[in-house]
């Protein structure tokens, strides 16, 4: 039988103004949101649709405060799709800080929670590596074991780079120290990647230099309720079902510090039955990714009213 996979979005994917096409159309949806919204606000301690609305846009970009509004935002579209009748997904995942979105939608830890765990989450990987220390890079057309190599190859004395997010086939995020991190650049490019080149990212997320963040995250974590999943979810760390709360605890601190798995999180839902897959947040970088992962897929997105409305069409309740 066909199945229905859910996955939500990580940095990069938030924008100023975004999701204002639901408010302005009034009505339940504008009340979803506004509730939504007004529960994280509580939680934060500062407006959080105003930021999203007016930013600053460089408040925005900054992780602590990202991590939140991509949290909400997709959780806001979650609960219209909800609304909407639209048929419940076989399975969920979300990309890094996606993650928490899929657990929240799954069941397995409050909204509220959510929103505090991912503000901290946030101050911690920003604070693991001093600002101007570390990055991140893009490398397009070698293979994953190709950019390990080199990852390897150039890591020594302390200036470690890592592969970070395996986003796609031939789409690898790697992470580190700056000169390690340059050095990688331009062994790639010279192991014949097509394009190697740094991320506007403030610091080396998802690599070894997390694990102090990682340490700071484990005891926030340990003070949330975890609960068995109510919709089959996906982990980065080993792109897997996880049904053990405290499993599911303990890879969210590990995820930290290690890659992010994507391609092989969207094979194995493939794997698993998966012939749809719509990405619910912000953006439309999942779904980009996900066709160039697996082009058999139909790949979808629910980022506006307008995309749920066509979504709701297509899939049914």
């Amino acid at each position: 039988m066909a199945k229905l996979a859910f996955v939500f979005p990580g940095q990069g994917s938030q924008e100023v103004g975004m999701l204002q096409d639901v408010f302005a159309a009034g009505g339940a949806n504008a009340e979803i949101l506004q509730t939504t919204f007004a529960e994280a606000s509580t939680a934060l301690g500062y407006d959080l649709w105003a930021l999203v609305q007016q930013g600053p846009e460089d408040q925005l970009n900054q992780t602590e405060f990202t991590q939140p509004a991509l949290l909400t935002a997709s959780i806001v579209l979650w609960r219209l799709a909800a609304a909407a009748g639209l048929a419940k997904p076989d399975m969920l995942a979300g990309h890094s800080l996606g993650e928490y979105s899929a657990l929240v939608a799954a069941g397995v830890i409050d909204f509220v929670d959510a929103v505090r765990l991912v503000q901290q989450r946030g101050r911690f990987m920003q604070t693991a590596v001093p600002v101007g220390e570390g990055g991140m890079a893009a490398v397009l057309g070698l293979d994953d074991d190709q950019v390990r190599a080199v990852c390897a190859a150039v890591s020594a004395n302390g200036e470690i780079v890592e592969a970070a997010n395996f986003n796609a086939p031939g789409q690898v995020v790697i992470a580190g120290k700056n000169a390690a991190l340059a050095a990688a650049i331009e062994a790639c490019k010279a192991a014949g990647a097509k394009r190697a080149m740094a991320l506007s990212v403030s610091a080396p997320f998802h690599s070894q230099l997390m694990q102090p963040a990682a340490e700071r995250m484990a005891a926030v974590l340990a003070a949330v309720t975890f609960r068995s999943p109510a919709i089959a979810i996906v982990q980065n760390v080993d792109a897997e079902f996880c049904t053990d709360p405290e499993l599911i605890r303990a890879n969210l601190v590990k995820q930290m510090y290690s890659a992010v798995r994507w391609t092989e999180t969207i094979q194995y839902m493939a794997a698993q039955g998966v012939t749809r897959v719509v990405e619910c947040g912000p953006g439309k970088v999942l779904s980009s990714l996900n066709k160039r992962i697996d082009k058999s897929l139909i790949s979808g997105s629910i980022h506006s009213a307008a995309s749920l409305g066509a979504t709701l069409a297509e899939i049914g309740q």
